[in-house]
């Protein structure tokens, strides 16, 4: 019995091949390899083999998802490499931990996202642990005005060098949102509000958004968290022990 099924997929494989390639002649050339009643033969076949044998329909659908998945992850390596500079090396871009660090970690985040914040201490603690760590941080506001005005008043902070403070109270805040609450956070860690507002609608904050926006559309990122790990994309939230090896690998790459 078990000698019988490769035998006969074999022979299978023919008559499926040749409609195959059926299909992909013109009219006239199908109509000359096959006629009706033989093309109803050969799909009386197949239908009867895959009503026999349903495993190879998943089998062909996990071969299709494990392919896609394949060309995904070779398509976020090309973007990864092409758009490296602006991932890594922005000046407009905090950036926590060593700024000299062999490592760096790029994390697209949102002060509305739950899940970053659900993430929060382990990056922080991951920063704390490795002293050879370099974090850049995007802002990606993308849950509504109350992210966008956020994210401005947060880059906004970097002139009053009180960004990482801001970054870290916005964070920890629960609930929602609004202006009030983002002023009166900006006002419990010493920033002048009023400046703050001023400088929120500069040219250089939204230009700041602007670029982390198109660059997260290169990437294919349109969720937060987004990570990225040395040549790796890595979306939504991971737990410490994860960010750990992907650095490890990182670093093991050079």
């Amino acid at each position: 019995m078990r000698s019988a099924l490769p035998l006969r997929s074999a022979l299978l494989a023919l008559p499926v091949a040749a409609l195959a390639l059926s299909a992909a002649l013109p009219a006239r050339a199908q109509s000359a390899a096959f006629d009706s009643s033989q093309k109803a033969a050969i799909e009386k076949i197949v239908r009867d083999y895959l009503m026999e044998h349903p495993e190879i329909i998943l089998q062909s659908v996990d071969a299709m998802q494990q392919r896609q998945k394949t060309a995904e992850a070779e398509e976020a390596r090309r973007a990864l490499s092409e758009n490296r500079e602006a991932l890594l090396r922005s000046p407009a871009d905090p950036v926590a931990g060593n700024p000299q660090g062999d490592v760096t970690v790029v994390e697209f985040f949102d002060y509305q996202c739950g899940y970053c914040k659900a993430v929060q201490a382990d990056t922080q603690k991951l920063i704390k642990d490795d002293p050879k760590l370099r974090f850049v941080l995007k802002e990606f506001p993308i849950l509504g005005p109350a992210s966008l005005v956020a994210s401005k008043a947060a880059l906004a902070a970097r002139a009053q060098g009180k960004y990482m403070e801001f970054h870290n109270a916005l964070m920890a805040q629960r609930g929602q949102l609004d202006e009030g609450v983002i002023m009166r956070l900006a006002k419990s860690v010493g920033l002048d509000t009023d400046r703050l507002k001023k400088d929120m609608d500069s040219p250089d904050v939204l230009k700041v958004i602007a670029a982390n926006q198109a660059l997260a559309e290169k990437l294919n990122i349109h969720g937060t968290p987004g990570f990225v790990f040395g040549d790796e994309l890595v979306p939504g939230a991971i737990k410490l022990d994860e960010m750990k090896r992907l650095v490890d690998a990182a670093r093991a790459k050079g």
